[in-house]
């Protein structure tokens, strides 16, 4: 068995009879300082796993939230060298949460592999997900973060068949993303009947624990997908968290605003399957 942050904790989780529970944060939203507290509160508020967001001009696979959410990082001048530097000061009181890149191609190559992959090592990243990196163009990319420790994890969808699916998990390493909805982040609601027998599938193909996101905004909704997927994946929930707290639309700040609908989501991926046979 691996040993990595990743597979410690889904390790961790699953003996504890649940599945974790994934919370994706844009990187420097709405600026750095604001964003690391954010980051650095998760943990407490129950989150097993972190997904950080590095912002880029044309987040594709992202609904309206995200999109406006990379925009407020670009603006408050995060780049992706600044997103790593977010990491490493988050590692300085926290060595044992698991943290996932995600994000787009273009910052990547624009860095350079090896160069990204090192700097990504030395700051303390677990696993990257590279939302618009196809498996045929990817062996230059898994070569670097292989060779420095860091996961590729790769997304399926309900369009993946079953020939392409093979071709998906192939180097893929940590876990699985399944995509529950066709569309993009943050517009449609996952169905979790519909979700089951597709992370079987996918855990059948890949071996790896299998994480549900996209279409997940609500505890209820994240509960029902954590009896069925080994992790539920919530991320524009957080980021309009966010901007609610900017608009003044709570009577919360932007960090408790974030934590507190986190420890909310994750009360109940934790308590899902608690009577479960």
């Amino acid at each position: 068995m691996s040993n990595t942050r990743i597979d410690k904790r889904f390790a961790a989780v699953a003996a504890e009879g649940r599945a974790a529970f994934v919370a994706y944060v844009m990187g420097g939203d709405p600026d750095f300082d604001r964003s690391l507290e954010i980051v650095s509160g998760l943990p407490g508020a129950g989150v097993d796993i972190i997904e950080l967001g590095f912002a880029f001009s044309d987040p594709m696979a992202e609904g309206p939230p995200i999109q406006r959410a990379a925009l407020r990082a670009l603006k408050a001048g995060m780049t992706l060298n600044r997103t790593l530097e977010l990491v490493a000061a988050f590692r300085k009181t926290d060595r044992d949460t698991p943290i996932v890149l995600m994000g787009y191609l273009n910052p990547l190559f624009s860095a350079g592999y090896e160069k990204f992959a090192a700097r990504a090592a030395d700051a303390g990243v677990d696993g990257l997900i590279c939302v618009d990196c196809p498996p045929e163009e990817a062996d230059e990319l898994t070569d670097a973060l292989e060779a420095n420790g860091i996961s590729l994890i790769r997304l399926t969808a309900p369009t993946t068949d079953d020939k392409r699916l093979e071709t998906v998990v192939k180097r893929t390493s940590g876990f699985v993303y399944y995509v529950s909805v066709a569309g993009v982040t943050g517009v449609k609601s996952a169905d979790a009947s519909a979700v089951a027998p597709a992370v079987a599938r996918v855990k059948a193909a890949s071996g790896l624990p299998v994480a549900v996101g996209f279409g997940i905004r609500t505890p209820e909704q994240a509960a029902a997908v954590a009896k069925v997927a080994d992790g539920v994946v919530v991320g524009s929930a957080f980021v309009d968290a966010v901007q609610d707290a900017l608009e003044g639309k709570t009577n919360e700040n932007v960090t408790e605003s974030v934590l507190s609908k986190a420890a909310a989501l994750a009360k109940a991926v934790r308590s899902a399957r608690v009577g479960q046979a």
